[in-house]
C-alpha cells in the first residue's frame, strides 16, 4: 500500500510544508491537499512541489464546476511539470452547496460532466487540437463571436496521461471511476461495507476500463493511531462524522447521509440529520455509532491496526490516506513509520 496523507495546515501553511521533510524521510508517499471555498489548492501544491523531491503531490479535490476542463488539464500539466512528473489531479462534483452557493454555478449533470472533463483533458495533454462535441461542453464553442479556433497545448507536458482521481461515492459516479479513472477515492470507507455498497458498481465500471490505465488505484481515508493508550482518539472522529452525514446537504439531498443509510445505519443518520440542522451539532455527533467510526478508522493497538489493515487489503485499497493524531510533530512523524512498516 502507498501511504498518503491529507495536508492539514491549521497551524500555519508554511510551517507545515516546512515539515513535509520529515515525513517524506519516514516513509510517506503521497500528500492530498484539498479546496472547499477556502485557499485554493492550486497555488499551495505549487508551493509543496518546490519545497519537496520526492512526495507525490496531489488535488484533493479539484471540483469540476469552478474552472473550465481546460483550465483544470493546463492546471494539471503545469503542476506535474514544476513537480517534475509528481502531480495527480483530484477532481470531484462537490455539492450545490459550495458549487451553487459559493461559485454561482448550476449544479447540473455531475456524471455527464465528469465524463467530458476527464476526455478534454486527456486531449489536451495529448496537445491534439481541441475539438470536442459534448452534450455539456462544446469546443471551440458555438455562437458567441464565432472567432474561437481549435487550439492545442502550446507547451509539450511532461506525462500525455497525469494520473486522475476522482471522489465519488454514489453508485453511478463509483462506475464512472472505475471505467475511467487511474484512482477512485470513497470517504467514510468500511471494508466490511465495501463490496456490498460499491462491488456491483466497481464491476461494472471496470468491465468498460481500457487496460492502458492500469488497475484501478483505491484510496480509502482512516485516522491514525497505534498503541495501548490510544483512548478516546476515535471520538476526535465524532464532530467530521456528523458534519457530513448531518450537515452537508439539505434533506432529501445529502449524499454522505445517503452512503450511512446504505452502510445500515437508517435510524442514526434520519436522527443525526434532524439535530445537526437544527443546530443541535453536540447532540448530533453524539449519535454516529462507535462501531462506524472503529471501522473506518486505523485506532487501536498494533494487532488491532494490522487486522484493520487486512481488512482494507481485502476489500481491494491501495492507498492509504492518513491522519495522524499524534500530540507532536514528532509523534505524527513515527506514526507515519510505523504504518509505513505495518502496511509494506
Amino acid at each position: 500500500m502507498r501511504i498518503g496523507m491529507a495536508l492539514n495546515y491549521s497551524g500555519g501553511f508554511k510551517e507545515t510544508v516546512a515539515e513535509l521533510a520529515d515525513y517524506e524521510k519516514a516513509g510517506l508517499d503521497i500528500v492530498f491537499v484539498a479546496e472547499a471555498y477556502s485557499f485554493d489548492a492550486v497555488s499551495q501544491l505549487g508551493y509543496i512541489a518546490a519545497r519537496t523531491e520526492r512526495l507525490q503531490i496531489a488535488s484533493g479535490i479539484l471540483p469540476i464546476y469552478s474552472r473550465t476542463p481546460a483550465l483544470l488539464a493546463m492546471t494539471a500539466a503545469g503542476l506535474d511539470y514544476v513537480s517534475d512528473g509528481r502531480f495527480t489531479l483530484g477532481i470531484g462534483s462537490s455539492g450545490p452547496q459550495v458549487i451553487e452557493g459559493f461559485h454561482g454555478v448550476p449544479y447540473t449533470a455531475p456524471l455527464g460532466r465528469t465524463r467530458e472533463v476527464i476526455e478534454i483533458c486527456r486531449k489536451v495533454w495529448r496537445r491534439e487540437r481541441l475539438q470536442y462535441a459534448g452534450k455539456h461542453y462544446t469546443l471551440p464553442l458555438e455562437g458567441g463571436t464565432g472567432l474561437g479556433k481549435p487550439l492545442k497545448l502550446i507547451n509539450h507536458p511532461v506525462r500525455e496521461r497525469v494520473p486522475i482521481v476522482i471522489a465519488a461515492i454514489g453508485p453511478k459516479n463509483v462506475q464512472l471511476a472505475a471505467e475511467l479513472a487511474e484512482g477512485w477515492e470513497p470517504i467514510f470507507f468500511v471494508p466490511e461495507k465495501a463490496g456490498d455498497v460499491w462491488g456491483a458498481s466497481l464491476a461494472a465500471g471496470r468491465e468498460r476500463r481500457d487496460p492502458a490505465l492500469g488497475e484501478l488505484d483505491v484510496i480509502a481515508q482512516a485516522m491514525l493511531a497505534i498503541g495501548d493508550d490510544t483512548g478516546d482518539m476515535l471520538e476526535l472522529g465524532r464532530s467530521m462524522a456528523a458534519l457530513y452525514i448531518g450537515g452537508m446537504g439539505a434533506k432529501g439531498k445529502n449524499f454522505y447521509n445517503d452512503l450511512a443509510r446504505r452502510y445500515g445505519y437508517e435510524k442514526e443518520a434520519e436522527r443525526i440529520q434532524d439535530l445537526y440542522l437544527e443546530g443541535r451539532k453536540k447532540e448530533a455527533e453524539a449519535l454516529v455509532p462507535m462501531e462506524l467510526l472503529e471501522r473506518m478508522s486505523l485506532v487501536g493497538s498494533e494487532g488491532h491496526v494490522r487486522e484493520r489493515l487486512a481488512a482494507l487489503r481485502e476489500a481491494g485499497v491501495t492507498t492509504l490516506n492518513v491522519v495522524p493524531m499524534g500530540r507532536t510533530h514528532e509523534e505524527r512523524v513515527k506514526l507515519i513509520e510505523k504504518i509505513r512498516d505495518l502496511a509494506s
